[in-house]
């Protein structure tokens, strides 16, 4: 009798694919599991003052340094002693706070030797840690990557799954429009929505700053409402409003004796256009509070200070998050018209198949049908073409960044590191590591992403023999 033969795993049939999941772990370990602590603050300064990011944490001494396995020369050395000379200093003030900031700190050679940086990958042109903002770069272009390559799964399989099942001429427009779309330039597609897109965050902070100063000047019109009308003289009036105001009631041979009477006429000066570039809330403000410059600026200082009111300004930190929104729905949303096509292919043939003619036949919802009968049979595709939709995403990340259309400075990505590290290429001073390393790490990266894709398209392959 003949041995039996034995059962290989599917998953561990590709020797390549394996190796690819083990460096795309370790990979996605470091970058994405570092982000909470690259994105934090390590603390406050000796002074008091809140310390940035650790990406964007540096000491400008300390700039341009290279590795430090690498040798360094006279000038590097320099710069590096100074970096631990300011470190042994802020030390010795955050230990010692009865210290003045004027009063000299001697440092020794032992505290310098002990704060001497030693940057991995070097440092940039801030003196920020290359390898630091490395993590940073790789934890942003892989999580752009995943995150562009689940929407571009969501849309491809949902619109797949809806031409191949309904079939007929719903079917045919649905992939003319997939046709259409691949005749497109992509890449231009991509940076115009790109940049359509910043014009709309460029938009939106500035109904934001509207939105806040018409906040401001309701509370401070409700704020001056206490006084009243009052006597007042035009020589207290505040300017712009008494070069504007007065210059057109005194040619019209008008003088007002009261707040009033000067509301009414400022209104009708600015109805009729002869008072240019100011609002009636202005002057009922100013009549509210005499006409007093002092008060008024007092008012708006507390206005300014309010915190219930809105500020009008768009953080950094929310642009850049809309930012990175737009570019990943921007990759995401162009990304799943070659899923859309293989889904639909897989659906037109398990819609012949007996088990989906049964279930028809027996009234089973289209939604039960959908997530009973088809999805499960569609998950080997999904993960092959996901798994192959994400090194894509990255690289056209990485290359948008390049651009500068991408992920923006200060914010970290592998695209804009290796376009900072290509300025330093020049026959003057060459800074390789600017450029090496998040070269490196990124090919690395989409190498991995491709094996790993290889051996599930090899594992879920239904003409190997199992």
């Amino acid at each position: 009798m003949a041995p039996q033969r034995r059962r290989d795993n599917p998953l561990t049939r590709s020797v390549a694919g394996m190796a690819g999941a083990i460096v795309l772990g370790l990979l996605v370990l470091v970058c994405l599991g570092s982000l909470p602590w690259t994105l934090a603050s390590p603390g406050v300064s000796a002074d008091g003052q809140a310390l940035p990011a650790r990406y964007k944490l540096g000491d400008l001494d300390g700039f341009l340094l290279p590795p430090f396995w690498v040798g360094l020369d006279e000038r590097e050395r320099e710069r590096r002693d100074a970096v631990a000379r300011n470190r042994a200093i802020e030390i010795a003030r955050a230990s010692d706070p009865a210290l003045s900031d004027a009063e000299e700190i001697e440092v020794s050679e032992e505290d310098i030797e002990a704060n001497r940086p030693a940057f991995v990958f070097g440092s940039d042109k801030l003196g920020r840690s290359l390898f630091v903002r490395c993590m940073t770069g790789g934890g942003v272009s892989i999580g752009i990557g995943i995150a562009a390559a689940a929407i571009s799964v969501v849309i491809g399989t949902l619109y797949g799954t809806i031409a191949g099942y309904a079939g007929g001429r719903l079917d045919s427009a649905m992939m003319r429009v997939v046709d259409i779309l691949y005749g497109l330039p992509y890449l231009l597609l991509v940076v115009l929505l790109a940049v359509a897109g910043d014009a709309m965050i460029d938009r939106y902070a500035i109904n934001l700053a509207l939105d806040s100063q018409s906040a401001r000047k309701t509370w401070m019109l409700s704020e001056s409402a206490g006084s009243g009308p009052i006597e007042v003289d035009p020589a207290t009036l505040s300017e712009p409003l008494r070069a504007a105001a007065l210059a057109y009631l005194e040619s019209a041979a008008r003088t007002p004796t009261d707040a009033a009477n000067l509301v009414r006429e400022a209104r009708r000066a600015i109805d009729a256009g002869a008072i240019q570039g100011f609002e009636p809330v202005d002057v009922v403000i100013d009549a509210q509070l005499g006409f007093d410059a002092a008060v008024r600026a007092a008012l708006e200082a507390r206005a300014t200070s309010n915190a219930d009111l809105p500020s009008g300004e768009l953080s950094a930190g929310k642009r850049t998050f809309l930012e990175v929104l737009i570019l990943l729905l921007a990759i995401g949303g162009l990304s799943w018209l070659t899923m859309a096509r293989v889904i639909r292919g897989q659906v037109l043939s398990l819609k012949a198949q007996p088990f989906m003619e049964a279930a028809r036949a027996t009234g089973v919802p289209l939604r039960r049908q959908f997530f009973r009968h088809l999805l499960p049979n569609l998950l080997g595709p999904i993960i092959v073409y996901a798994t192959l939709t994400v090194p894509q995403a990255i690289l056209q990340e990485s290359f948008l960044s390049f651009l500068g259309i991408g992920v923006r400075p200060p914010l970290p990505s592998w695209g804009n590191l290796a376009a900072d590290g290509l300025i330093e290429l020049n026959t003057v001073h060459v800074r390789w590591w600017l450029l090496l390393f998040p070269s490196i790490l990124l090919g690395i990266t989409l190498l991995a992403l491709n094996f790993v894709g290889e051996g599930l398209r090899e594992a879920f392959d239904p003409r190997r023999a199992r």
